[in-house]
């Protein structure tokens, strides 16, 4: 069985944004980024699917500039087997990526797709259900637990009131969520390898997708400034400032 990975190429999650001066977006220079948390938990699971012989191959593919090629060798380096970038310059919007994919699943007849639930740069949420739409398959999002075996996923996913458990056919797209693992560090010796592992490059135009952009950012801005709380004595004195101070009761 081949799965395949998507992953993206974000800031830091340990580094403060930065909006540009002119609020055309967010401030880039000098940041360091790494993999999408989520994507990772993705790799990490499909690497265990490996390592339990259930998958015989794992492809990580990336969608963006050419230095989202450091970040498909880190998921090398983790455990996947090859690479795949689609370089664009362009922004490339959840539909652009999620066509991007279809082609590439089209390509590389992978029997499972499994991809973080969102990007922790736009919040989305978006990739992996278009990608499951586009491809007319079952998909399973907020993955807490994964098991495949006999031609089947069967995934437990958290929703507002608990756990739902889906069972789910193959060929499948299955979105991660925080608790379904820990990710593993790549470790020295994986990472030299990595560098040997082939990693392939194509363009938009040699998949046949237009990944213009359909929407258009107007203006970024930083949310407004939280004044500071104060401590209260009692329960008294809460109510009182609630009532006369926040005017909310």
């Amino acid at each position: 069985m081949k799965v395949l990975v998507p992953v993206k190429r974000v800031i830091d999650y340990n580094v403060k944004v930065r909006v540009k001066a002119d609020g055309s977006g967010v401030d880039l220079a000098n940041v360091k980024m790494a993999m999408n948390p989520f994507d990772e938990i993705a790799v990490e699971e499909a690497i265990r699917l490996k390592e339990a012989g259930i998958a015989t191959e794992v492809v990580a593919v990336s969608c963006g500039a050419a230095n989202c090629q450091e970040t498909l060798r880190t998921a090398m380096a983790l455990g996947a087997d090859r690479a795949i970038l689609v370089e664009a310059d362009v922004e490339l919007q959840p539909l652009a990526v999620a066509k991007l994919l279809k082609a590439l699943v089209e390509k590389e007849a992978p029997q499972l797709v499994i991809l973080g639930k969102q990007a922790i740069d736009d919040d989305a949420n978006q990739t992996g259900q278009m990608l499951a739409a586009l491809l007319g398959w079952p998909q399973a999002t907020f993955a807490s637990k994964v098991v495949v075996a006999d031609g089947r996923a069967t995934v437990t996913r958290e929703i507002d009131g608990g756990l739902e458990t889906l069972e789910l056919p193959l060929p499948a797209v299955i979105t991660t969520d925080l608790r379904l693992n820990e990710p593993r560090y790549a470790t020295l010796p994986n990472i030299m390898k990595a560098k040997k592992k082939p990693l392939d490059n194509v363009k938009p135009a040699d998949l046949g997708v237009d990944v213009a952009p359909r929407l258009t950012t107007l203006k970024v801005v930083e949310p407004p400034r939280r004044q500071a709380g104060v401590k209260v004595a009692d329960v008294a004195e809460l109510v009182a400032k609630l009532k006369n101070e926040a005017k909310v009761i």
